[in-house]
């Protein structure tokens, strides 16, 4: 296969019909690694808004149960790409992920807002970092990708194109960004979480480098001190140096999914989609209550 062989299937295909292909392709062949980072620092940003922050940090279960909220996220959302929309596996984890969500009074705007960070963030990402940046097909396939998951999850008033998604979010974040100390805590937590996944001495350097790659609105959010104008710098261009390794290496044929990585760790066992998340109460298999009120067969 030649380097952009994938590329070439996609200009192949219609985002306006086969956006779940296109947005596989992305996101399992071409950039798995960055999809996956893009993914997390994109929900990671909806911590910054109070409303947001203060829910998550109030259920408990981002800062005290970190590894399951985040393998829960990954594998509920991965079931719908994986299977489609309209599978059963697909349809059970839309029904768990709007089950978690509806014991919350959480506004419609909130939900699209998260919505435009699953479309904006990974974009600018691969700008930034990728080895190559998103095609035009694919960015429709991603706005038309989300935009049906914003159907199934009963969402009104979602953007149609990229331009707006981008323009939601920006003016969203100017609004809404504030310091808020439940938002402090599950972002404490989350990074924290993001350095146990390494060596002691590394977890605390990714600890860092995870903040170098805040912007300042996000990280003023947070109450972070800006890092060192060097460290950043370094991180940054490591990053960028990636990208540049990654575009001489030869195409990925077999896809790469999230729960393949290291970072996956609740399930050795497998798992049932209808048993991922959290429930009303104890009776319900025994998760208690709080929840991921943005979360994300068996395998």
């Amino acid at each position: 296969m030649k380097r952009h062989a994938w590329l070439d299937r996609i200009r192949q295909l219609d985002p306006e019909t086969d956006y779940a292909e296109i947005y596989r392709i992305s996101s399992w062949h071409e950039f798995p690694w960055d999809t996956n980072q893009s993914l997390g620092f994109a929900l990671y940003r909806t911590y910054a808004v109070p409303s947001i922050g203060r829910l998550l940090a109030r259920t408990g279960e981002f800062t005290e149960r970190a590894q399951k909220r985040y393998d829960d996220t990954v594998l509920i959302l991965e079931a719908v790409l994986e299977h489609g929309f309209d599978s059963g596996p697909g349809r059970e984890a839309i029904r768990r992920m709007n089950g978690m969500h509806r014991r919350y009074g959480i506004a419609n705007e909130d939900f699209v807002y998260v919505l435009a960070t699953f479309v904006v963030v990974p974009k600018r990402w691969l700008d930034d970092y990728g080895w190559r940046p998103y095609s035009a097909p694919e960015i429709r396939a991603a706005v038309n990708y989300y935009r049906e998951l914003g159907r199934h999850m009963g969402l009104r008033d979602v953007p149609e194109t990229y331009e707006e998604f981008e323009r939601l979010l920006d003016d969203y974040e100017r609004a809404n960004f504030a310091f808020d100390e439940g938002g402090r805590a599950v972002s404490d937590a989350t990074l924290d979480l993001t350095a146990s996944w390494y060596p002691r001495p590394v977890g605390a350097q990714m600890r860092r480098s995870s903040i170098c790659l805040l912007d300042d609105p996000l990280r003023e959010a947070f109450g972070y001190p800006r890092p060192p104008a060097a460290l950043t710098a370094l991180v940054r261009g490591g990053m960028r140096l990636r990208g540049r390794l990654v575009r001489l290496l030869p195409p990925r044929r077999k896809p790469h999914l999230a729960r393949d990585g290291r970072q996956v760790r609740g399930y050795p066992d497998g798992y049932r989609i209808a048993e991922l998340g959290t429930f009303e109460g104890p009776e319900d298999r025994g998760t208690g209550g709080g929840g991921c009120p943005f979360g994300a067969g068996a395998s």
